[in-house]
């Protein structure tokens, strides 16, 4: 079976690879690993050596953390296809969210990059990823071209990794804070604006819950 037509078991695989916030980089590894690269694993040791990284490239000339982002996307982008039905894939995506967010704050923090940049940067994609969740218990998917336009974990990774490189950090997270800001919330707000004109579908989660 080919990954574009490999189905979702249930409701909540769905909702987990949706989660993972993947970008175009990603979803193309994935599509040449066909879906059979289970995804728990690959996160793991993702995030262990990024935390080492991080760890070494604290005070040092040189800054090892900059490879990070390249080391990720190869060992999690490839199992961004897989369906995420094992008993505890459901720890994917938070895992994910903490390599993004510790990468952004802790390369933030140890290169310069003025504090309220970094926390409106981090603020802006939690406010993405709880748009996501809450959207999806509401029944309404993120539509492909939001997860493009915004570029995905590992582009948003990589690029902060580039920066590094050139020494353009602070412009690049104040730039980066500034687009997906517009992206992220003009987006959200016009989508709820139309699903309460009735064009989405609404679901009451306190009777929702109780009915189960």
């Amino acid at each position: 079976m080919s990954v574009l037509s490999r189905p979702a078991a249930v409701d909540r695989t769905n909702q987990l690879v949706v989660y993972r916030d993947d970008g175009p980089i990603s979803g193309f590894l994935g599509r040449l690993a066909q879906g059979n690269l289970p995804p728990l694993l690959p996160v793991l040791v993702a995030a262990a050596i990024t935390l080492v990284l991080l760890i070494a490239g604290v005070g040092g000339k040189s800054n090892p953390a900059l490879f990070a982002p390249v080391v990720a996307l190869l060992l999690t982008g490839p199992a961004s296809t897989h369906p995420h039905d094992g008993r505890l894939d459901w720890l994917v995506p938070p895992l994910m969210r903490a390599i993004e967010y510790g990468y952004l704050a802790v390369l933030g923090f140890t290169n310069g990059v003025s504090e309220p940049l970094i926390y409106v940067l981090i603020a802006v994609l939690a406010y993405h990823h709880y748009d996501t969740v809450y959207r999806t218990r509401q029944k309404l998917w993120p539509q492909e071209w939001v997860s493009r336009a915004g570029l995905g974990w590992e582009g948003r990774m990589l690029i902060v990794a580039a920066a590094g490189f050139v020494g353009a950090l602070p412009f690049v997270y104040a730039a980066l804070a500034a687009y997906l800001g517009v992206l992220f919330v003009v987006e959200s707000v016009l989508t709820w604006t139309r699903t309460d004109r009735g064009s989405g579908v609404m679901v009451n989660l306190e009777e929702e819950e109780e009915a189960q």
